[in-house]
């Protein structure tokens, strides 16, 4: 069983703390590269939170029967395996968003965000604790993809959520800035991705820098006096 503090703490981790996108800059190919707009972003983070959450339990459940020196080999083949089952998921059942992620889903094998967590948590935890730190590690990784995507999308094209019909046909992207906007061509090259990367990290900085001022203005409560 996981007890409240412990599934908190797992959730923190991996949606804020040790974000893997803006705190621990891991994966930062797909990162940089899969964000030009929303859509991709957030079903590229769904692929690798389904890899990372069932590849955590596996090595969880199997970790006392995987001999120590063999256990980076047998945790890649997990990990394949795995991805092999959700590119071919995206090529049957959304074929068009498969052509536009491209090779960016096979590569969940060899994403750094995934193998770490196989081998830094689940590794060493047991399975229901460790397919939490699998979701919540990818969570982390949806919304910092998503934002970055919308950013990017936004300054780039005025519209937000293109490419949502290649999920969901019938439905059309939202045009949030005039249709005679020029759009910011920058956002959508890899050095507006690494622009707003880098603002989003330092808006996480100063949020944190916040609370921690926060916490250090709060009066200590006086020590209860002695009963004499």
């Amino acid at each position: 069983m996981i007890t409240r503090d412990e599934f908190r703490t797992i959730a923190d981790n991996g949606i804020w703390k040790q974000n893997t996108s803006i705190v621990q800059i891991l994966g930062l190919c797909p990162l940089l590269a899969v964000t030009t707009n929303a859509v991709n972003g957030i079903m590229l983070s769904l692929a690798t939170i389904l890899v990372m959450a069932l590849s955590n339990v596996a090595v969880a459940s199997l970790r006392n029967f995987i001999p120590h020196e063999i256990r980076i080999p047998v945790f890649i083949l997990i990990v394949a395996a795995l991805v092999t089952v959700v590119d071919l998921l995206f090529n049957a059942n959304l074929h068009e968003l498969y052509l536009v992620l491209g090779i960016f889903i096979p590569l969940i094998v060899t994403n750094c965000i995934v193998l770490a967590r196989v081998e830094a948590f689940a590794a060493k935890n047991p399975p229901l604790q460790s397919t939490f730190d699998g979701v919540f590690m990818g969570v982390g990784m949806l919304w910092t993809l998503a934002l970055l995507g919308g950013m990017r999308e936004l300054l780039g094209n005025g519209t937000l959520f293109g490419g949502i019909d290649m999920v969901f046909p019938g439905l059309s992207p939202l045009q949030l800035l005039p249709e005679s906007y020029p759009g910011f061509l920058l956002a959508l090259l890899p050095p507006g991705a690494f622009i707003l990367l880098g603002c989003m990290i330092a808006w996480k900085n100063w949020m944190d820098a916040r609370a921690a001022a926060r916490v250090q203005r709060k009066p200590r409560r006086p020590a209860a006096a002695g009963v004499h």
